[in-house]
């Protein structure tokens, strides 16, 4: 029960805590009259706290008869004033506004971890104009306006980087806890922070379209309230007011004692039962969100705890989606690979080809020592490049470049690089002077944690099954490295929704995991989708019920675990609620209970109903 922020202009934490602390005093002075005062002190609670209760019931009595748990709860307070049990009225407000604060606590501390992205949007920007700068408000910066970020302000937009060098926290974005090294051609996301240097950059997606504005929108629309059990609650509610007012009409009609029904009304109010759910389901979503998971809606995680399939994609997903070098091959005495390695970095220097950006971005994450600027330098579209380095001449690229230039490679080497070629890599031949010297290997490289993280799933009867468009070799051999019995290759987005489909026509529950633009059919397709939010597309990201925003597979075992475990919260919540409310109004009809004792166990109910779901924020999966 929520303060009529509206009507009285209640509303606000502190308010709160003040009324509750001033009725408090009220009621201690009443039990032990400790004051003398010409009416008694528990019509203090009763006003800050009761009435408003009983404006909040009234209002949505004639606004959208909304029979719920306020209505019991004023009538049990009127019909205490009633009968001249004031101290009783004053502790039933109490208490009862006591629970909605903790209820309200345990959810402001559920979405805290979620919403302080909304606190990070950028406000202003600093747009070059002419000689000069000017700053605007964030939202006013259009597509193609060049801006200035200085050291210690946030990237109001995303864009890339035209001049300087910087260091930027990524933190908020992909969760990275050691800031990442920029320079020109890097894009950076707004809502991240420029550590060091000052840096100019263009805009390339604004307003709505940023990174921290997308992952805000996914970040609103988390709303307990599209759970399909909390309707279940809240239908079950509706008929436990019913019961409650005829039982209280009929013990007092039968006993002719207005104190049992009075009784009743404070115990049978269903607070504990509607608190139930959502509380479990916000507190799941803020652990969620700790570990990196943007929950669209909390139906999304009671549906991902019956799931019995997960489907995973490969690129991007169980993979991480770029290129790497993970073989060089010389065969001859002349080069060892580190220097074949060397030559093809240097003859690459100039090219545009990812490939050959793959290449020299792997040789310099080896720490291989600075690439060897080449003399000259010509790219040959479709077959690959010419290089001259330290006066040698450098050929790199497929087979038809070599065999262009009158080179033929050797049966042995062939079948080297066909190895590589049936696990899924692409291959760049290299020669120098004219004759052949060895090839690199460049491949997807799968994610550290991929082979745990199936393992993890697997542990919780849940069967792992790859979806991919790769073809069958590369789609069998990350398969078998991760332990995945169930393969599906070459698959286009209309394959994986037939696969969905016949899964959810034998009523198999699947999840689907994915992260770019083909996927987004799938996700939308299957029982819960989670998208790759860090390298995922927007597509993929819309679609999906969920998005896991810096890309740490190795949480998905948690958040499975999680979905069950809030299952089993909410299960236990009805379940006691259930039985509470039903043994005390038996104890208010057998007059074992009057209002006041009634009050303090009524609510004592609703009280460990949120604590239980509290404990969901810290919950954490034991590992096997």
């Amino acid at each position: 029960m929520r303060y009529l922020e509206n009507f009285l202009k209640w509303g606000g934490t502190k308010k709160e805590i003040i009324c509750l602390a001033v009725s408090a005093v009220a009621l201690v002075i009443s039990i032990f009259d400790l004051v003398p005062l010409p009416f008694d002190a528990a019509w203090v609670a009763i006003v800050l706290c009761g009435i408003p209760i009983i404006l909040e019931a009234v209002i949505g009595l004639i606004t959208a008869f909304d029979i719920k748990a306020d209505v019991l709860v004023s009538l049990a307070l009127i019909a205490s004033v009633i009968i001249g049990e004031d101290f009783a009225a004053g502790e039933v407000a109490f208490i009862m506004q006591l629970g909605a604060l903790l209820e309200d606590l345990t959810v402001a501390k559920a979405r805290a971890g979620i919403e302080k992205l909304v606190h990070l949007s950028p406000q202003t920007a600093r747009v070059l104009r002419g000689e000069g700068e000017e700053i605007l408000p964030a939202e006013q910066v259009q597509v193609g306006d060049v801006l200035r970020v200085l050291p210690g302000e946030t990237v109001p937009v995303d864009g890339v980087i035209l001049s300087g060098q910087t260091s930027v926290n990524q933190a908020v974005m992909t969760g990275e806890s050691l800031p990442v090294d920029k320079s020109q051609g890097d894009e950076v996301s707004s809502g991240t922070l420029n550590q060091f240097g000052a840096f100019e950059m263009r805009a390339s997606r604004v307003g709505e379209d940023s990174s921290i504005q997308r992952m805000i929108r996914l970040v609103q629309s988390a709303d307990a309230g599209k759970a399909k059990i909390v309707g279940i609650a809240d239908r079950w509610a509706t008929w436990i007011v019913v019961i409650a007012l005829a039982a209280a009409a009929l013990t007092w009609l039968i006993t002719g004692e207005m104190i049992r029904a009075v009784t009743i009304l404070v115990v049978f109010c269903p607070c504990a039962l509607v608190l139930a759910t959502p509380t479990a389901i916000m507190a799941a979503i803020g652990n969620a969100t700790k570990h990196g998971f943007l929950v669209r809606e909390g139906d999304a995680l009671e549906r991902l705890a019956g799931v019995s399939r997960i489907a995973f994609d490969k690129t991007g997903t169980l993979t991480y989606g770029t290129p790497q070098v993970t073989c060089v091959k010389s065969i001859t005495a002349e080069f060892s690979p580190k220097k074949l390695y060397s030559f093809t970095a240097s003859a690459e220097l100039r090219s545009e080809h990812p490939l050959g950006r793959a290449v020299i971005r792997c040789y310099r994450q080896s720490n291989e020592g600075d690439i060897p600027q080449p003399d000259r330098f010509e790219m040959l579209p479709g077959l690959g490049v010419s290089a001259l380095v330290e006066g040698r001449r450098i050929l790199a690229g497929n087979r038809e470049l070599l065999e262009t230039h009158g080179l033929h490679l050797d049966e042995q080497t062939m079948a080297a690089a066909d190895r590589h070629l049936k696990q899924g890599s692409t291959i760049i031949f290299v020669a120098v002077d004219d004759k052949p010297a060895g090839f690199l290997a460049l491949a997807d490289s799968v994610r550290p944690e991929s082979r745990e993280m199936i393992a993890r799933v697997s542990s919780l009867g849940i069967r792992p099954v790859l979806l991919t468009g790769d073809h069958t070799g590369a789609a069998e051999n990350i398969a078998a490295r991760l332990g995945i019995q169930e393969v599906h290759a070459n698959c286009l987005p209309e394959d994986k929704l037939k696969w969905i489909g016949s899964c959810q026509e034998r009523r198999q529950a699947v999840c689907m995991i994915g992260d770019g633009v083909n996927d987004a059919p799938a996700l939308r397709k299957a029982d819960v989708g989670i998208a790759m939010g860090g390298v995922g597309s927007d597509i993929a990201v819309d679609a999906a019920d969920i998005a896991l925003v810096d890309d740490e597979v190795k949480e998905l075992p948690h958040l499975l675990a999680l979905s069950k475990r809030m299952m089993l919260t909410i299960r236990c919540n009805l379940s006691f609620s259930m039985l509470l409310n039903f043994l005390a109004i038996f104890l208010a009809i057998a007059g074992v209970l009057n209002p006041v004792v009634g009050a303090l166990v009524h609510n004592a109910g609703s009280v460990l109903v949120i604590v239980n779901s509290a404990l969901l924020l810290k919950w954490r999966a034991r590992r096997k």
